[in-house]
């Protein structure tokens, strides 16, 4: 699929090469949302390189903090291909343009290690790629694709720290399976703004993708609190510095709801028997965040 663009009603990413990650960067965080909470994004994405140029909007991403823990999610997206139809590319990047349904993305976010004094924040976030988008007009792959991630995570006052990496699965004509990863950094700037910096990587795609070739993107994007922390804007903007010639940018708003934080602690307690504790068990869930 030239131009993967996944919507989250389960899930994040929404590109197609694009690793939805925390949103609105691409590296993720092993951060599940609270226990009985949700989120709801809406929001549109672009990836292109000189070969071709993938979309997605509008698009809808949800997340339900289904457990202490963990978190469910799914991406919905309208997603469009740009192809450059440049000969020097063929047999990349030829072809009409094209509008629609893209792959459905959905995913469980698990974090087993409890973040510490002295200790990270560990978890993972497996995602599962469904075909629902055209694979004759380049709107999807035509397979089911995976995403096996591993994510660490670290908080000093007002700075976060994140960052880790994974291998997509792609069993299809055409891809390639690719490693990727990234790292980020991100600082509270006083009740109203979050702004941070990443540097991410992903490996060589394969023919179908506009992906062609690696590349290294150093992204700078970050979150205006509307009402902190129920509704804000996000956005980002990226360019590579290595590799393949690519940008990469996100806008999208966010909603957050749930259950009283008193009433997610008593639930969270009640439950610390169970999934609670062995998270912050060490060695016996020793996973990703």
């Amino acid at each position: 699929m030239k131009a993967a663009s996944l919507l989250g009603f389960l899930a994040l990413p929404f590109i197609s090469s694009a690793v939805w990650a925390g949103p609105p960067f691409q590296t993720d965080d092993p951060a599940p949302i609270d226990f009985r909470h949700y989120e709801l994004y809406a929001f549109a994405t672009s990836d292109g390189t000189p070969i071709e140029t993938d979309a997605a909007g509008p698009a809808m991403e949800f997340n339900w903090g289904a457990l202490p823990n963990v978190h469910l999610h799914i991406i919905v997206p309208l997603a469009a291909i740009f192809p450059a139809n440049k000969p020097q590319f063929a047999p990349a990047g030829i072809g009409p343009n094209a509008y629609g349904l893209g792959d459905i993305e959905t995913g469980i976010k698990f974090r087993f290690i409890q973040e510490g004094k002295h200790r990270p924040m560990v978890g993972t976030f497996p995602m599962f790629e469904l075909p629902s988008g055209s694979a004759l007009r380049d709107l999807g792959v035509g397979k089911v694709r995976y995403r096996l991630p591993l994510w660490a995570q670290k908080s000093f006052g007002p700075w976060t720290t994140y960052g880790g990496a994974g291998e997509t699965v792609v069993p299809q004509t055409g891809y390639r399976n690719f490693t990727y990863g990234g790292w980020l950094l991100q600082r509270d700037i006083g009740k109203k703004l979050t702004l941070g910096t990443e540097v991410f990587s992903h490996g060589a795609e394969g023919l179908a993708m506009p992906q062609t070739k690696a590349a290294t993107l150093v992204d700078v994007g970050g979150y205006y609190y509307v009402r902190n922390p129920g509704f804000q804007l996000l956005f980002c903007y990226g360019h590579s510095v290595a590799g393949q010639t690519e940008n990469y940018a996100y806008v999208g708003l966010y909603w957050t709801w749930g259950k009283k934080s008193g009433d997610s602690d008593k639930d969270s307690a009640g439950a610390a028997s169970g999934l609670g504790r062995l998270a912050g068990s060490g060695p016996i869930i020793a996973t990703l965040r």
